[in-house]
């Protein structure tokens, strides 16, 4: 049974390979040896994200994710809420697909609740080449 779930707050959106992407996501907690429970990816909008992060993180600014852990302990239970349309704009402004973007946003995620960090030029760094690691580990199984 899968244990990474979609969610839409408005519309759903295109995106295919939704059950590879899941499953995919569930190898990225094998390879990087953190125990998963459950993740529940929420798409919103981006005032419906700028209201979270008003009000659970006091940023009175737009962004394309936020992550909040669940856990009780070390088996990761999280939700996850991404703003469609900060990753469309990111996308177009980045040159790349939409495709690409929303993986390297769920990736990003994933990744925060296996410990990576991006504070800090150095912890960035390493948070941008895991998200290229698994982008290519992905569209390489494809």
């Amino acid at each position: 049974m899968s244990k990474v779930f979609f969610h839409y707050t408005e519309q759903s959106f295109p995106l295919s390979n939704k059950k590879e992407i899941k499953q995919f996501i569930e190898i990225l907690f094998q390879l990087e040896k953190k125990p998963l429970t459950r993740i529940d990816y929420i798409f919103c909008s981006d005032e419906y994200l700028l209201q979270i992060n008003k009000q659970h993180l006091q940023h009175d600014y737009y962004t394309d994710i936020i992550t909040f852990e669940l856990s009780q302990d070390n088996h990761t239970q999280a939700e996850i809420y991404i703003s469609v349309e900060r990753v469309k704009e990111n996308a177009y402004n980045l040159s790349t697909t939409f495709k690409n973007e929303i993986l390297r946003v769920l990736f990003h995620g994933a990744l925060h609740l296996c410990g990576y960090k991006d504070k800090s030029k150095k912890e960035e760094e390493l948070m941008r080449k895991k998200e290229e690691e698994y982008l290519g580990m992905y569209n390489n199984d494809k």
